[in-house]
């Protein structure tokens, strides 16, 4: 379907009367919105950000995650039943920085909602000659940047509802409390480690950078889906046995097989690094502090 066609049929979606949303149902009940005019009703792009605002709306508002948990999100595209979804919402979280692709034609087709974008306050440095072409997305692999986002989060839903803006501020104070824990807990556990290691694709800039790492990838992109070529290999499998690194890190949505190439020739093994976009058990934080253990195998 080309791009003019999905305009077509999102310009079409917007006049749909909401009233024809009642009798929508889908088969996922995490996707399904019951309209409750006492509460906010949010989607949220991907795992993350559907976790941070559970965490900080609970039972004052009606949490929808968009892209189903198992999902990919880079590459995901909403049918014609996820924008009636979107059309009918009060807030829809994003992470930003041109991780959700599809935002532009809602934007362009008159979406009436609220787009929160997450990524609002952070300062990214990018350490790269084409930094005005290419910008990683994956900011809330970071602790200290996920603190953002859960507060920019808070912040819409006391605008959006200021009746109950103590209630969203104060559980958003718990969560970044959980958050500080965190933060803590991989700062002082990685701090008399070594710097190096090999990530799947392009995804832990961020961290690496709080923390005072070097992250080196298989994939040298910010979407997971490239391909590695015999050369990049290589390169790899050189800076392994250079740097004595011997676990090679995979993630939960691709074939570690790859990885496990590089593992062989260096006699290592391979680990996951979850970069937490396609997400099935756990929450951020046991997921993040599953990756800090995973690190300090490879580190420490």
């Amino acid at each position: 379907m080309n791009n003019h066609s999905k305009l077509a049929i999102i310009a079409i979606i917007i006049v749909i009367p909401v009233a024809s949303f009642a009798v929508y149902s889908s088969d996922s009940s995490q996707r399904n919105i019951t309209l409750e005019t006492t509460k906010l009703q949010v989607i949220s792009s991907f795992y993350p950000l559907h976790e941070f605002s559970q965490n900080i709306g609970k039972e004052k508002v009606d949490a929808v995650l968009l892209v189903p948990i198992g999902v990919e999100p880079h590459d995901w595209e909403p049918t014609i039943k996820d924008v009636q979804i979107l059309q009918v919402s009060d807030l829809i979280i994003i992470n930003g920085i041109g991780f959700e692709n599809w935002i532009d034609n809602l934007e362009e087709n008159n979406f009436q909602g609220i787009i929160v974008d997450t990524s609002s306050g952070i300062l990214i440095n990018l350490d790269n000659e084409n930094n005005n072409e290419i910008e990683d997305p994956h900011i809330w692999l970071n602790p200290v940047y996920a603190k953002i986002q859960v507060q920019n989060i808070a912040n819409a839903f006391s605008n959006s509802d200021p009746k109950n803006q103590k209630y969203y501020q104060s559980n958003a104070e718990e969560y970044l409390e959980q958050l500080d824990l965190l933060d803590l807990k991989i700062r002082n556990e990685l701090s008399s480690c070594t710097s190096d290691f090999i990530a799947f694709h392009d995804a832990f800039s961020y961290f690496a950078e709080e923390y005072d790492l070097n992250q080196h990838t298989i994939i040298s992109s910010n979407d997971p889906h490239g391909e590695a070529t015999a050369k990049t290999l290589e390169n790899i499998i050189s800076t392994a046995r250079e740097l004595n690194i011997n676990i090679i890190f995979s993630e939960e949505s691709v074939n570690p097989k790859t990885s496990q190439i590089i593992a062989n020739e260096i006699n290592g093994k391979v680990l996951v690094l979850s970069p937490l976009e396609v997400i099935s058990e756990g929450t951020y934080i046991s997921q993040m502090t599953k990756n800090l253990e995973n690190l300090k195998e490879a580190l420490c």
